[in-house]
This record gives C-alpha cells, structure tokens and sequence, in this order.
C-alpha cells in the first residue's frame, strides 16, 4: 500500500498476549503478529494474581521486534477490565490480583451496606459482576491501601512504556466508579464508600498521544515510539472494529467471556436494563457499550485443558467436527451460573451441576463439547434479544468478533437459535480497534462508520443463515 503507517498494538487477553503491527492505508488495513505470549494467573498464598511482570517483558521484546521491522508511528495497550495495579510514590504496591480471585466478594456486602445496588446501578449503569473495581477496591482495608494511584492493567503498562500515568476513559468506565452519562468521575460515591479520589486522574480519550517511549523500556525497544491510548478496554476497541450498521445490528466480542449487546448514544439507566443485568460502558466517540457479560470460551477451553492433564487431550477442530454430528442435548446448562467461574476441573463441575438437577450427563467427550457450546448459544441468542428490547435496536444480524468467530459450530448455532444471520470476523478485532484508535489519532482514518468500512474491506468474512 503507497503510504501506509505502521504502528503497533499491544494486546492483551485474559489467556494469552499479542503484539501486533498494523499497517495502515486509504483503502485497507493489514495486521501482522509479531509476538505471542501465554497469560495464566498465579495462585499465591493470598489469592490469584496477574504475572504482570512476565507480561510487560514479553511485550517489550514483542514491541522490540515489531522497531527492528520498520518505523512505527505509535504504540498503545489494551487488555482486560476492572483488575488493577496501586501506586505508592511512583512505585507498585504488591502484585495486580485477578479478577476471579474470591476477595471480591466481602467488597460486594461493603459496597451495598452505603449504596444499595438500586442506587449504585442509576449512578454507574453497570451490571452486578462480584469482581467490579469497586468492589475489588472495598474488599481491601483502607480502600486503595494508603496508595498514591491506581492505575487499570493497560495504564499501568502505558504508565511503564511512557512515565505518564492516565486513567483512558474505557477501561475507567468498568470500574463503577464513573458516571456513564457524563464520562466523568463520581465524586460523591467515592466519598461514600471511603475510596480517596486522589487514586485518579481525569478520564483520556482513545486516540491520544501521551508520550513516548523512555527510559529502560525505550533502551529495550531501541527506539522513542509515540505512545497512544487505545480504547484500552479490550471490548471498547473490539467493537470499534465490527464491520457492523450500530442501528441494525447486534455484537458478540467472543474470546474467555462474550460480551453481547449494543452500541447506543448514550446509557441506558432503567430499571428493566438493570433487572436483565445489562451494562453501561463507554465505547469511542461518547458511545456507550450496552451489553452484558455471558460466560464465552472459558467453559470450552477449561474443559480441554482439564482433559489434557489428564491425558485425555483432543484437537480442537476435530472435537468441534465431532461435536456437530451430536443430538441437540436435552437439557442445557446456565453458563452464568458463578459454580464455572473459577478455573481447573471444569467437567467434574458440568457433571455436578447437571446431576444435582437430575439432568442427563454426557458420556462422551463430543457430546460434552456439543452441550457447552448449544448452551453458550441460547445464552448468546436470548441475550441478544433481551438487548434489542431494552434499547429498541432492531437486530436484523449479529457480528461475532474475536476467536469465537473462528468456530463454526458454535456461530452456527446461535443463528439458529437466535433466528438471525451471523456473521463471523475479524478474529484480531481487539488488535485492530487498537491500531485504528492510533491511526484516527495520527489523522490517518475518518468516523466510526468508515473505520468499519475499512475493516470489512480488509477482513475475509463469513455467514451463517438459520438452519430453523
């Protein structure tokens, strides 16, 4: 492409880390992954913690590589939600906990005993996750344990690549801590829950330019790259790159978790939103993320692994291929029940559940495959019409984004039961929401709508029509 403009995307889920250049031009962007890392939590004596330290280093050497290859024009992080590192004069305070560490719980009874959830749902909009930042915060004696600064996981990266500590305002939004309506910090309910708003600085845009590499981290890369904000929540950048109408369609970002739902113009505070457990969170250009967490590819991917340590591991691709041919089970499971949230002996845990409820259990493993994912289905299609109603979008099809769009099977699945087409890809669309944010910001792409045109120009995309 004549012209194009490099920049570099680090990416990082709650399993595994990318680095990822993008290349940028008038009529398509073009994506090449130049690192990939694992991501695994660490059991400690007091909890489940982020190898935070193993992330940076294999980002770093991922963002030296990706220098070495050509100049870059930026650099910006994006990763999970609501985990967090604290700051005390510069420095980190112990190790970042993950979110499905259980302390989050005793913050949940801390946090309803001030503001009842009624209350709190009006004034942040976002669903009841026991692991919310506000509880995680309110779990801890004093809330912020006398820090300076708290910094989400992808500013705390952004705080180490460049020495500027900012709170981008899409990973802000996750921490119920935030009034969706005017993208700014509640003052007043951090008063009331005892979290010193001194942690925070003021919410930055995507596609801002905070400095440059400098110090040890630009000694590793060798060279002083811009640093950007992405929109640093990974589902805020993967929905900026769903080829999608906002006005006609439904997303499903679908990689450990699905997110399912919406892009409107401003929250959705009603009391039916939180009944159905909806969210509120801020997408780019002031657009709000209306969807609700569903259980994704963890039920899957944690059954595989338990099968592998077992020693009775099966290929991916086959077992889907196998799991086609199954029945329709019977019964199906409620993947957000909170009994498959923790990691490790995830069948043990599906034969439990189903047993306690005299449902039948599966025998073999492609029957068990075929129940997680019919399951993850209907919970995929009735979330998306739980979220047209709410907000009275007309979902004519839903995009599925991210590594779900990759099996079939189970985007088959939930045209079927949502009675909809589907259609599948990009797969990277984290990593290219991240690197179109850094091109707007560069002035090298237009709106939303020709970000989503570039991305359907530039993606291979596939579709699925309801088989009933």
């Amino acid at each position: 492409m004549n012209g194009e403009l490099a920049v570099a995307a680090i990416d990082l889920g709650a399993t595994s880390g990318r680095v990822i250049v993008g290349r940028v031009g008038a009529d398509r962007v073009d994506l090449q992954q130049v690192a990939r890392f694992a991501n695994h939590p660490v059991a400690l004596p007091d909890g489940l913690h982020w190898d935070l330290l193993h992330l940076y280093a294999e980002a770093l050497e991922g963002l030296r590589v990706a220098a070495a290859a050509g100049d870059l024009a930026g650099v910006a992080v994006d990763a999970w939600a609501v985990d967090y590192g604290l700051l005390r004069d510069d420095a980190l305070i112990g190790v970042p906990y993950a979110y499905r560490d259980t302390r989050g719980a005793r913050g949940v009874a801390r946090v309803h005993a001030e503001v009842p959830f009624t209350e709190l749902y009006r004034r942040n909009g976002l669903q009841f996750l026991p692991f919310n930042t506000l509880y995680q915060l309110s779990s801890e004696a004093p809330p912020g344990l006398g820090a300076n600064r708290l910094l989400m996981i992808p500013d705390l990266l952004t705080y180490w690549l460049s020495g500027e500590a900012i709170n981008e305002v899409t990973n802000a939004s996750s921490t119920g801590l935030l009034d969706p309506r005017t993208r700014t910090w509640d003052a007043d309910l951090m008063g009331r829950l005892r979290i010193p708003r001194g942690l925070f600085s003021e919410p930055v845009e995507p596609g801002v330019r905070v400095g440059v590499l400098r110090g040890a981290a630009a000694e590793q890369v060798g060279v002083e790259v811009p640093v950007f904000t992405a929109p640093s929540h990974d589902t805020a950048a993967a929905v900026l790159a769903v080829p999608m109408d906002p006005e006609r369609a439904a997303y499903i970002s679908c990689g450990t978790w699905g997110l399912v739902g919406v892009e409107t113009l401003a929250p959705i505070l009603t009391d039916a939103a939180r009944a159905a457990n909806f969210t509120n969170e801020g997408g780019v250009d002031g657009t709000t993320r209306f969807l609700r967490n569903v259980m994704g590819l963890w039920m899957l991917t944690e059954t595989l692994r338990a099968w592998e340590r077992a020693g009775r591991g099966v290929d991916l691709v086959a077992i889907l291929a196998a799991a086609s041919s199954e029945p329709e089970p019977v019964a199906l499971l409620d993947v957000d029940d909170d009994v498959f949230l923790a990691p490790g002996r995830m069948p043990e845990r599906i034969d439990a559940w189903l047993t306690s409820r005299s449902l039948p259990v599966p025998t073999s493993q492609a029957a068990i495959v075929r129940l997680i994912v019919e399951s993850l289905a209907l919970a995929f299609a009735q979330t998306v019409q739980a979220a047209s109603e709410l907000s009275g979008v007309p979902v004519e099809r839903i995009h599925v984004v991210g590594g779900g769009s990759r099996n079939a099977l189970l985007c088959q699945l939930t045209a079927d039961r949502a009675g909809v087409p589907v259609v599948a890809g990009p797969v990277e669309a984290t990593a290219l929401g991240n690197v179109l944010a850094q091109a707007r910001g560069l002035g090298r792409a237009g709106d939303r709508a020709s970000v989503r045109t570039l991305v359907a120009a530039s993606t291979r995309l596939a579709s699925y029509v309801p088989a009933r």
